[in-house]
């Protein structure tokens, strides 16, 4: 009998674990299921492709996103975003004259065909790079900075690492990859870099000409990237093909205030390439937009023992990209402390505004105190005492 118990026990507890595995495998097969109807289909001829909201960074599309491939002359964006840091610091400037090492005059492919010794302003270096994506000239800029190429690969892993990109390794500056071992990145990271990089204005300024000369109008540069001249607000950013890497690009552009960052990795040709991107963008700027809040002066709060009974506020600016057809739904909901204690301090918090569609939430700011205000103290309490006397 007991026997007949302990064997009835053990098939219902093997039954409840083939429930629970099948439960599983259902919720996984049902993630897996979610994740791919994520977004649609845009029938990219590449192998990885992101594209990318500027402003908010928010993924508007990803395939394949975090693979590490090889990105051509890609790479230059992390070189591109080092100049300009270097230049903001002062490191360099745009005038000065450098004179372009044997190193830097050994690169093949693209490139500006500087002489050993030659001199350039760091500013058409910078446009040669930009505009034509010159090889020799990457380098020239890479030593000037860093001492050496090797130097300088060292400060872009380093910013790399600090900017989150989690599948990248560079080896040189440029993206030649004939020699390389693992010169990788993925179009997640390009998207990354990318957002860094536009946030300096000089570049889309550069990556935005079709047409541009150096070496006093002697030279000419032309855009490595056809879609400035045939993509409306196409304003950048850098293309690039190797035969290990196929053809590359980060295309970025702007409509109605929103710019988008679409990658395209391992195309297997030009057109091929620059088509992905067109459909990326059309699908960025057709289904979605930019909802904005700007900052603003909020209500006044009441402030309790301050040498002042009120204090003004202000409310930070809040952006979301939100679906194209749902903007006007955007809700928001304003809590403000109806009081608060002295002293208080600019920038003290004192309430927030929440952003709602459709139910569900987008975000919030935080309603801020506008004005410093200091607690009574004893002889500010005799002065009100004494003022009240008077007035009776």
């Amino acid at each position: 009998m007991q026997s007949k118990r302990r064997n009835t026990r053990r098939i219902k507890i093997i039954a409840i674990i083939i429930s629970l595995a099948m439960l599983c495998s259902v919720s996984v097969i049902y993630a897996v299921a979610e994740e791919a109807n994520k977004y649609p289909t845009l029938n990219l001829d590449c192998r990885s492709a992101l594209l990318m909201e500027a402003e908010t960074g928010k993924i508007l599309y990803a395939n394949n996103e975090n693979e590490a491939l090889p990105p051509a002359s890609v790479t230059k964006v992390m070189t591109l975003l080092l100049v300009m840091e270097a230049l903001e610091s002062k490191k360099i400037a745009l005038t000065d004259m450098v004179a372009a090492s044997e190193h830097a005059c050994s690169m093949g492919g693209s490139q500006i065909y500087l002489e050993v010794g030659e001199q350039m302003s760091v500013e058409d270096l910078l446009k040669s790079v930009v505009i034509a994506s010159a090889n020799d000239a990457a380098v020239t800029l890479a030593e000037y900075i860093a001492g050496t190429e090797d130097a300088f690969v060292e400060m872009m892993n380093k910013k790399a690492a600090e900017l989150g990109m989690k599948n990248t390794n560079f080896e040189n500056t440029n993206g030649l990859d004939d020699t390389t071992q693992n010169h990788v990145t993925s179009a997640m990271d390009i998207a990354i870099m990318s957002r860094e990089l536009i946030k300096y204005k000089k570049i889309t300024e550069y990556s935005s000409i079709w047409m541009d000369t150096v070496r006093n109008g002697e030279f000419g540069l032309t855009n490595t990237n056809r879609l400035i001249r045939f993509y409306k607000g196409a304003t950048g950013l850098k293309t690039g093909s190797t035969s290990k890497a196929g053809f590359c690009i980060t295309a970025t552009a702007e409509r109605d205030g929103m710019t988008l960052i679409a990658v395209i990795m391992a195309s297997p040709s030009r057109d091929a390439r620059n088509a992905s991107a067109v459909s990326l963008l059309n699908y960025g700027f057709s289904n979605f937009a930019l909802y904005r809040d700007a900052e603003c002066a909020g209500e006044s709060v009441k402030v309790i023992n301050g040498v002042e009974n009120t204090c003004s506020t202000v409310k930070e600016g809040f952006v979301a990209v939100v679906p194209k057809s749902s903007i006007g739904q955007v809700e928001k909901v304003c809590e403000i402390s109806q009081e608060i204690s002295a002293p208080v301090k600019i920038g003290d918090e004192v309430g927030k505004v929440q952003y709602t569609l459709n139910g569900e939430e987008l975000g919030s700011v935080r309603v801020l105190a506008n004005k410093e205000i200091k607690q009574l103290n004893f002889f500010d309490i005799l002065i009100r005492i004494i003022a009240k006397m008077v007035l009776k």
